[in-house]
């Protein structure tokens, strides 16, 4: 089994600032890919920003230049660091990874999601 821990959410201003985390644990042998994506009320959920093995990263385009995405390796955990919020930026973000277990070299699993809430 493999599972994903989300934190950090919460409720901020805008403009201001949140890191999110999120940890990999379980029969992992490597992590080929780690993200964020989220969804807000009534719409579909959205690529938000992806980091791969080798740390070649992409962003959504509305939040590049605000988001920045990082993974620790040993620590099988990725972040993002969130800057000039906006309520636009409301959802409920989700941890998303692609990893090679025994069983599936390209297992795709879920965080339980971290709620994002920006005030005007």
């Amino acid at each position: 089994q493999v599972q994903l821990v989300e934190s950090g959410g919460g409720l901020v201003q805008a403009g201001g600032s949140l890191r999110l985390s999120c940890a990999a644990s379980g029969s992992i042998i490597s992590i080929n890919s780690m993200g964020w994506y989220r969804q807000a009320p009534g719409k579909q959920r959205e690529l938000v920003a992806i980091i791969t093995s080798d740390g070649s990263t992409n962003y959504r385009n509305s939040v590049k230049g605000r988001f920045t995405i990082s993974r620790d390796n040993a620590k099988s955990t990725v972040y993002v660091q969130m800057n000039s919020l906006t309520p636009e930026d409301t959802a409920v973000y989700y941890c998303n990874a692609e990893i090679r277990t025994a069983w599936d070299p390209k297992y795709v699993c879920w965080g339980q999601g971290t709620q994002v809430t920006v005030s005007s």
